[in-house]
């Protein structure tokens, strides 16, 4: 899938929303991709999911032992990419504001794990992941995800492979433009801290 391929998949379902946005990274903008409209058609989650693993090279996809994904955003895309790759797909996470497993997921030791996510802006939740990945006994080896909002400059400390990199403007509290500041803010995503 190319961009406008990707772009028209959030449009044809409602999922690129403009408007002023405080995204769960705390930064604001002025474009939210609502990645569980996208997503709710299991025929277009199927499509993204193997357009991602598509993106994935080889030598990576093989040392794959299972996917893992955070919750809420990353369930639906890590479960079509297990399904995918023929792996379980397990999740993560934090009701007491720390990623773990739950509801008796549990990984073997030293399990190669691939996490998946929605959207990256700050990698500050795939960081997280990461590390609790490594306190279950797992190690990941790669990341990946429908949408980078970083557009590349994310650091996550393993190899990351997003379908679209996308440069959508972000703005820390104190910065932003006087016509976004103008617009009513909403918060569209799980997170509510």
């Amino acid at each position: 899938m190319n961009q406008e391929q990707v772009l028209a998949e959030f449009r044809q379902s409602g999922a690129l929303l403009e408007g002023h946005f405080k995204l769960s990274s705390g930064r604001h903008s002025g474009h939210y991709l609502q990645c569980a409209r996208v997503l709710m058609n299991p025929a277009r989650a199927a499509r993204l999911a193997e357009a991602v693993v598509a993106g994935i090279p080889a030598e990576v996809l093989e040392k794959v032992d299972v996917v893992v994904s955070p919750a809420m955003g990353g369930i639906i895309i890590g479960h079509e990419v297990g399904r995918a790759l023929g792996k379980d797909a397990l999740f993560l996470e934090r009701p007491e504001g720390t990623f773990h497993l739950r509801r008796g997921f549990a990984l073997a030791p030293g399990a190669k794990v691939l996490m998946v996510e929605d959207v990256v802006t700050t990698g500050l939740s795939s960081r997280e992941a990461i590390a609790a990945v490594g306190r279950e006994g797992g190690e990941v080896i790669a990341e990946c995800a429908i949408i980078d909002r970083s557009c590349g400059s994310v650091d996550l400390g393993v190899p990351f492979y997003p379908l679209l990199a996308i440069d959508f403007p972000t703005y820390d509290e104190n910065s932003i433009p006087e016509a976004l500041a103008a617009v009513e803010v909403t918060k569209p995503g799980s997170r509510k801290e």
